[in-house]
Parts: structure tokens; C-alpha cells; sequence
């Protein structure tokens, strides 16, 4: 299967937002703990720690 199709299915950023150089910083979805992203980036954001949990949780629902 050509990878580009099945990015564009996904709907997978070709990268992640840079983090932020200083406050402000958005707030966690999930624990509302700041981020390491400024508060200008769209879509869901998440602190170090629910990011790895949440990473966790996707790769063993398989």
C-alpha cells in the first residue's frame, strides 16, 4: 500500500508542533498541567506524561 495514502487517511501530521520557547503554555486536556506547547497550537495537547501514557494505551489496543 503506497505510505502517502495511507498518511493522508490517517490524517497524521507530517511532524509535531515545536515546543515552545516560554510561556504560555497550553494546558494538558486531560490533567490540565502546561505543556511544553505555546498556547497557539490547535487540536489536542498533552503533558509529557499523558502523552506517554496515552501513547502506552494505543499500542497495546493492537
Amino acid at each position: 500500500m503506497d505510505e502517502r495514502i495511507d498518511e493522508a487517511y490517517c490524517g497524521t501530521p507530517d511532524k509535531a508542533p515545536a515546543p515552545a520557547a516560554g510561556p504560555p503554555y497550553a494546558e494538558c486536556v486531560l490533567c490540565r498541567k502546561p505543556t511544553e506547547y505555546p498556547e497557539s497550537v490547535k487540536g489536542i495537547t498533552l503533558c509529557p506524561v499523558c502523552e506517554w501514557q496515552e501513547a502506552q494505551r494505543t499500542a497495546c489496543s493492537g
